[in-house]
């Protein structure tokens, strides 16, 4: 097997689909792991923890003095554009509603990867993962909303 290919689950008459890899696969480097919470709010029930810029004059949080405990977010914590919505596969996501919509993936299946719609019924899902598999593309939920002959 090709290193920057791998198999798949699903086949196509009786041979194992081969999916596609991405071009490139980048380790996505957050700078800050968490919510920022809004000061004073694991003290005060009344103060809720999403985040709001302290504007008082006197505010150590807002002047950022050292060992206040929070941090607050700024432009520094950004994420690099060329990583930015890179799903951990390495893949941008591109939301597909019907084959037409897929169609637009056959020259970027390296950079996209399809997620069908959450409204998007049983029975056109598995003609989107079909044509899927046939156009090389790889799908981040095909098996979603697909019964097997057990369950029912």
């Amino acid at each position: 097997i090709d290193s920057a290919l791998w198999i798949c689950t699903r086949s196509i008459a009786g041979r194992p689909a081969r999916m596609v890899a991405p071009l490139q696969k980048v380790k996505v480097i957050h700078k800050h792991k968490g919510k920022f919470k809004r000061h004073q709010s694991d003290t005060n029930v009344s103060v809720p923890e999403s985040w709001r810029r302290p504007k008082g004059i006197d505010s150590r949080v807002r002047r950022k003095f050292k060992g206040c405990g929070i941090n607050m977010p700024n432009i520094g914590y950004g994420t690099n554009k060329k990583h930015r919505h890179l799903l951990p596969s390495g893949f941008r996501k591109f939301v597909v509603h019907n084959v037409a919509d897929l169609e637009l993936l056959l020259m970027h299946n390296r950079t996209y990867a399809a997620e069908i719609a959450h409204n998007v019924s049983s029975l056109k899902r598995k003609a989107i993962v079909d044509r899927a598999l046939e156009l090389n593309v790889n799908i981040t939920n095909g098996k979603a909303k697909v019964r097997t002959e057990e369950d029912e």
